[in-house]
């Protein structure tokens, strides 16, 4: 479990391909002090498996879903990413709950300065319309954000300056293409709505559903 509180900005050192899956090689220094082998931590927002540790460095395998359904398999050497370590049951939770589990991936539509900070705006894939509400959370490559504006095609965040420099939304581009990850919370409801099934679609009134119900 993460909180989308980025620890610190690493660069991809290697993406080696070994048939279908790939082994990601990242250099840090603050996220990579206490990693051991077996350890989860968030690349952009994707949760992944540390599989080696040597001087400052770390390696994960991506597997073909990750590759499938992240921006990870677009990664190049010298890329930076933003890194997570999973939070401690006694950590502050700053952010929200973010599992590290990408729902999909948006393209950034505009990025720009406004009064001192920033307005990032994001296209998102229709799956995830009912997914994302006006003041709720955002994930967008590992970063909490909160949605301030909202249509039926794209979202808008406004971004702080610490958030801009400290994370890679400040060399971000229009075009780019970025990890979502909506709200834990919210994805619950919709599917134990969407088992209800019947129950929770609007009911037309009329003459013959009086009728079955008893009033004629």
């Amino acid at each position: 479990m993460f909180t989308g509180l980025i620890e610190e900005v690493g660069q991809v050192q290697r993406v080696r391909r070994e048939g279908v899956i790939a082994k990601l090689a990242i250099k840090g220094q603050q996220t990579t002090s206490s990693l051991v082998i077996g350890d989860s931590i968030a690349v952009d927002g994707s949760c992944l498996t540390v599989t080696m540790t040597a001087h400052a460095q770390f390696e994960a395998d991506l597997s073909e879903e990750t590759l499938m359904r992240t921006t990870l398999g677009e990664l190049q050497t010298g890329d930076p990413v933003n890194l997570e370590r999973p939070c401690r049951p006694t950590d502050r939770l700053g952010g929200h709950f973010v599992t590290g589990h990408v729902d999909g991936v948006g393209t950034i539509r505009e990025i720009r300065e406004t009064g001192g900070m920033w307005w990032l705006s994001v296209a998102y894939p229709e799956a995830l319309r009912p997914l994302l509400v006006e003041k709720g959370s955002v994930t967008v490559d590992g970063i909490s954000l909160t949605v301030a504006d909202l249509n039926d095609h794209s979202f808008g965040a406004a971004i702080i300056p610490h958030t801009y420099h400290v994370t890679t939304l400040g060399r971000k581009q229009v075009g780019r293409r970025v990890n979502l990850e909506t709200d834990l919370l919210g994805k619950y409801v919709v599917r134990y709505l969407e088992g209800l099934g019947p129950i929770t679609r609007k009911a037309t009134l009329t003459e013959s559903r009086l009728r079955d119900l008893g009033f004629a």
